[in-house]
This record gives structure tokens, C-alpha cells and sequence, in this order.
């Protein structure tokens, strides 16, 4: 039996860990400005200051908004998601196979990536009042209060806020007929029309909801609920040198594959380099809520 891998395997596998990494292993890659490609341990991003337009006399100088500009340094930190699998000569003929064990690493670094995100908006100082589950008119007006805590702070509502709860609270939420009916929303927001693709966000007062099972305290009495705007923190990748995933000019994660004799298995290999940065703290902010407690029936 063989104990060669093809150049082509190769190629295909970690071309297929990096697509499965973005499309499916991280939730929130997507919802963070990323920066990639990123080459040493650390890097910044740019928080830019509100500016203020002013009037000038005619033939007059323009007074400069003089913005803030501050450097935010981003620090990297290395991850590494490796197996032994025996037999992997049985991957070269069988697709199904070869795809599962590409999703074992690249789901890993996914959730890791996730977790680095969310450690990072928990590190807020921007609170709001916890909510209140009682009833269903208590649960909406909580998530009303919650989103406009957060634009009382001038966040843009710009279609790119993020809410973060977990499976319990999802439950209080679809108690709530503003949340759940088609009533409220229109056919692109439902998950079970024809044609419709698989959500992870469901739209609601312009935000993105998601049940996320990585935040804080889920199913306590203090569960952290999470908000926050795109453009208030950052993600950041090192570079992958060496494999044909980063033929792009720097991909998140790379692949390897080494056959070791003694132990008649080869080793596969996942890794990356990344770290999150809170760029602006008022554009998140950070609430609880008591995943204890029942569901209430009106």
C-alpha cells in the first residue's frame, strides 16, 4: 500500500481546509474589519476621531477638523490543530473522507478565531441594564432597550450591528411575535421559503442576530449578551508561508501533511496566527440575562 501523497492531494486539501475555515468555521470573521496577510507578531488598526465642520469667511481659511488618529496595536498569537490518521491513502479516492478530516482543523481554528473575538468585545466598558424575561412584552422591550443603548452611543445604524445570545435567549426571542412572525419581516428574512439560504444572522431593528453557544455563562443566571458594530473591532491573521493556500498573498490557515514510518500514519496539521483588537469601545456593549429562568407563555 502506498505511502505517498500526491502533490495534487496535497494542494486540494489545504486549498479545502481554507475555504472551510472562512464559509464555515468562524461566525464572526465576517462581522470584524480583517486585516490578513499580516507579517511579524503584531499589527495596529486605526481609530479615527469624530471630526466637526465648521464655517469660513469668504476667500477665508478652512479650519482642519484636526481628527484623532490612534495606532491600536494588535498582537498575534499562534494556533496549532493537528491529528494522527492512519490509512490516509483511503482520503485520495474518497472525497467524503478527505473533507472530514479537512473540517476537523479548520472547524478548530474556526472557534478559535471566535473565541478570540468575543474575549475581546467582553473586555467593553460599555454596559446596558440586564434584561428582563418575564413576559414577552418584557423580553422585546429589553432587546429594544439593548439596541438603542447602543446607538445612543452615535453607533451607525447602518445595517452592520451584531447581537450575540445564546441558545436560551434565541428561546425568550422567538417568544416574541415582532421576532418570529413573517408578519414583521420580509420573505429574504424567513429561513424556510424556497431558495432560501442557510441563516446564521436573522435581521431584526436593522441588527443581525445570532445564537452563539461561545459567549460567557450560557444556561447561568448571568449569561452575557453581546453588541456591537463592525467597525469597532478587528481581526487579524498572519501570513502562511510554504503552502499552496497562500497563493492569494497570505491566507488565514495552512495545512500540512507528514508521513511518519513508525507510526504508519501520517500527521495533519492545521495552524494560524491571528488576535483580536477592541478598536472602539463605544461602538459595543455588554448586558446578562437569566438563562435559568422559564419561558414565559405571554
Amino acid at each position: 500500500m502506498a505511502t505517498q501523497i500526491s502533490n495534487a492531494f496535497i494542494a486540494q486539501y489545504e486549498a479545502e481546509v481554507k475555504h472551510l475555515y472562512q464559509r464555515q468555521g468562524s461566525v464572526l470573521r465576517g462581522t470584524v474589519r480583517v486585516k490578513d496577510g499580516v507579517v511579524g507578531s503584531s499589527t495596529t488598526f486605526q481609530k479615527i476621531g469624530k471630526g466637526t465642520a465648521s464655517v469660513k469667511a469668504r476667500a477665508g481659511v478652512i479650519t482642519p477638523m484636526n481628527q484623532d488618529h490612534t495606532a491600536l496595536t494588535c498582537t498575534l498569537s499562534d494556533f496549532y490543530a493537528g491529528d494522527w490518521v492512519d490509512k490516509l491513502d483511503e482520503a485520495k479516492t474518497n472525497i467524503d473522507e478527505r473533507m472530514a478530516i479537512a473540517q476537523g482543523g479548520a472547524w478548530a481554528l474556526g472557534r478559535k478565531t471566535d473565541d478570540q473575538i468575543i474575549t475581546e468585545l467582553g473586555n467593553t466598558t460599555q454596559s446596558a441594564a440586564n434584561w428582563t424575561v418575564t413576559s414577552q412584552a418584557a423580553i422585546r422591550n429589553s432587546a429594544i432597550t439593548f439596541i438603542t443603548s447602543l446607538l445612543a452611543n452615535d453607533v451607525p445604524n447602518d445595517g452592520n450591528i451584531f447581537c450575540l445570545v445564546g441558545a436560551k435567549t434565541w428561546g425568550f426571542l422567538m417568544t416574541v411575535d415582532e421576532f418570529k412572525r413573517a408578519d414583521y419581516v420580509t420573505d429574504m428574512n424567513l429561513p424556510y421559503v424556497a431558495g432560501a439560504p442557510v441563516m446564521t444572522f436573522k435581521r431584526w431593528m436593522n441588527a443581525n442576530w445570532c445564537v452563539h453557544t461561545g459567549i460567557s455563562g450560557a444556561g447561568t443566571s448571568t449569561a452575557t449578551l453581546l453588541a456591537y458594530h463592525k467597525q469597532s473591532i478587528g481581526y487579524a491573521t498572519g501570513a502562511v508561508a510554504g503552502n499552496v493556500a497562500a497563493t492569494d498573498g497570505g491566507s488565514a490557515v495552512g495545512a500540512d501533511i507528514t508521513w511518519h514510518g513508525d507510526r504508519a500514519a501520517y500527521f495533519v496539521n492545521h495552524w494560524m496566527s491571528g488576535g483580536a483588537k477592541l478598536i472602539d469601545d463605544t461602538g459595543v456593549i455588554k448586558g446578562s440575562v437569566d438563562e435559568t429562568a422559564a419561558l414565559p407563555t405571554s
